[in-house]
């Protein structure tokens, strides 16, 4: 790996943070790896995540002030809400933003962002336990007991190019090794309904199993914190001490070890966080990698992993440099992701490199049109795009636009959020918004416009339609009327489940019907769908691809959003099937011939007040 740090993408000096339970570390990047201005706070002196920023931003010297800051943070990130579990700190990142005054606040998980920072970290920034060799390009396994424990990864995607894993690894249930730790992981139930890896593997951790093993064995338990059990283990002062950090490490090798083999993390497993990088020859003296290698019938396969102790200095401002920079503007207004791109075109098949080229060329057309535009326009088949996109390190294709856009737009792009019970009014806005973004963002590229144009068509040459809904769809199915009465169509809709069978039977060849539903699962409406295909009618379906109701259709859009309609209305479904009536509604606009009226595929005239119809939309 390399330890060459990530490049910047702007001038403009940027703060970057390194937020615990217990302090917060900060800095200041103007050059690519140079840290400057450091400082570490403790959080319990400060109320909230705002004022310990806002705090260290009062020491900066008013030219170094940032605009944009990057912050990793030991707390899962789930949206714009983040509620910290081993601080009682809650906040909003807009409201975050807003107060410090930001342009950009990119807010990441901890280990994410440690694991991002492992490939400039050369040997150097790492110290080795035991033996092992990593296999080049391999996956990188990362784990680091702190307050908590921290477990991550990173696979390769490519020459210098890593994909990071979101993971809570360290909740996994703890399991014990020997009869020492079955013991520790009794006196842990007693305090505990599930005692995980975290539970046992931490500083409190490494507290409750000095508590064990004091309690084993009759003595007086001491309330020792962490890092004195740690001073006197080291010190050989206190045999009990000694003990309880030699099980911690042995349970760590155990950890560890499960970590490389749920990863295959044949590039090497990764030890950070508060604890370990202080132990020096403590920890290599220690039988945490002959419990590593302790695997029965898969002992030569870890023996074969290499361990390292990340010793490198604030390791965690090299990660969230790497990922503030994935989004920002270059110097010169350009797009880091596009510099990737120009990068890493030599070394892409002679079909991705056609994409890239068109990338380069047009990035606004990458970032607005379907997959099938960008394939048939950089002349490649379809997974030859999302192949491009994999190969730049990306999800897919969804996730390529997201940071392309970020770059492009300035702005971090939206992901879908929990709406919890106690989200304040401000909080439950945002989510119920960005949630319907995202929804139609992801909609657009899965959108099968081959069924839309179809659809269009059926629509133009109709003599009647018949829209047919039930429960929640029908607010749906009321709209698909409304639209159709304006271009002078004959239509009923038709809501209720006795008569819709009824309904079908007295359709005809030259009819249209309409089904829409979020399942496509109500027997009653495959029921009519069958009726009016038997009948000779054609069947447009809005409806989730793959469902009974989707195989009666003549043709089917498909709207694939998953809501849970058990507990809660389909609302995102419903806007997203408004969404496929509009561009239905929208293409008969478009193609009406000149005087106003349809096409003469079409019985039925449209006057003149058909002619504003969507006018917003066609304009």
């Amino acid at each position: 790996m390399s330890s060459t740090p990530p490049a910047l993408s702007r001038s403009a000096p940027r703060l970057l943070a390194d937020i615990g339970a217990t302090y917060a570390r900060f800095c200041i990047e103007q050059v690519a790896g140079r840290f400057e201005h450091i400082s570490v706070l403790p959080c319990a002196s400060y109320p909230g995540f705002v004022e310990v920023v806002q705090a260290y931003i009062g020491t900066v010297p008013v030219a170094l002030r940032p605009r944009h800051a990057a912050v990793a943070i030991a707390n899962p990130i789930e949206g714009d809400r983040v509620r910290m579990i081993n601080r009682d700190w809650a906040f909003s990142i807009r409201d975050a933003q807003r107060r410090l005054g930001l342009d950009t606040l990119l807010l990441v998980n901890n280990f994410t962002a440690l694991a991002m920072a492992l490939p400039h970290i050369g040997p150097t920034g790492r110290m080795q336990v035991g033996g092992g060799e990593p296999q080049e390009l391999g996956v990188i396994g990362l784990i680091g007991p702190g307050t908590g424990l921290g477990v991550s990864g990173l696979v390769p995607s490519g020459a210098d190019r890593w994909s990071t894993l979101a993971s809570e690894g360290g909740h996994a249930s703890f399991s014990p090794s020997d009869e020492r730790e079955l013991k520790v992981l009794s006196f842990a139930w007693k305090q505990h309904l599930h005692v995980s890896a975290e539970r046992l593997v931490s500083g409190p951790g490494l507290e409750l199993t000095y508590r064990a093993l004091a309690a084993d064995a009759g003595a007086a338990v001491q309330a020792l914190e962490a890092a004195e059990i740690v001073r006197r283990a080291m010190g050989e002062t206190d045999p009990l001490c000694t003990e309880a950090l030699e099980c911690f490490c042995r349970m760590l090798g155990t950890v560890a070890a499960n970590v490389a083999l749920m990863l295959g993390a044949t590039g090497g497993i990764y030890i950070g966080g508060g604890i370990v990088p202080r132990l020096g020859g403590t920890f290599l003296r220690s039988g945490f990698r002959e419990r590593f290698e302790r695997k029965g019938r898969l002992s030569d396969y870890v023996a074969r992993i290499p361990t390292y102790v990340v010793t490198a200095e604030h390791p965690a401002f090299l990660g969230v440099s790497s990922l503030l920079t994935e989004h920002l503007p270059t110097p010169d207004g350009g797009n880091a992701l596009l510099d990737r791109v120009r990068a890493a075109r030599p070394t892409l098949s002679p079909a991705e490199g056609r994409v890239a080229d068109f990338v380069l060329a047009h990035p606004r057309a990458m970032l607005n049109d379907p997959v099938g535009v960008i394939a048939q326009m950089a002349d490649v088949s379809q997974p030859t795009v999302i192949r491009f996109c994999r190969s730049l390190g990306m999800q897919g294709l969804a996730d390529f636009k997201l940071k392309l856009a970020s770059g492009l737009n300035g702005n971090i792009p939206v992901q879908r959020t929990q709406v919890r019970r106690h989200d304040a009014t401000p909080d439950l806005c945002a989510k119920v918004l960005d949630n319907t973004i995202s929804a139609i963002m992801q909609f657009r590229e899965s959108l099968n416009v081959e069924a839309v144009d179809r659809a269009i068509g059926l629509l133009r040459a109709a003599r009647r339609v018949e829209i047919y809904a039930v429960g929640n769809s029908a607010a749906v199915a009321a709209d698909v009327q409304h639209k159709l009465f304006r271009f002078r169509i004959p239509s009923s809709t038709h809501t209720d489940l006795s008569t819709q069978a009824l309904s079908a039977e007295l359709l005809g060849p030259h009819d249209v019907t309409v089904f829409i539903s979020s399942s496509g699962q109500p027997p009653e409406l495959v029921r009519a769908a069958t009726v009016a295909v038997e009948r000779g009618a054609a069947v447009i379906a809005i409806t989730a691809s793959h469902s009974p109701l989707s195989r009666r259709a003549t043709v089917c859009v498909p709207v694939d959003h998953s809501e849970d309609a058990s507990n809660f209305l389909s609302m995102i479904s419903r806007i997203l099937h408004l969404l496929v009536v509009d561009m239905m509604a929208v293409g008969v606009a478009v193609r009406r011939e000149p005087d106003g009226g349809l096409p003469p595929t079409g019985s039925a005239p449209a006057g003149n007040a058909a002619a504003g119809v969507l006018i917003s939309h066609v304009v």
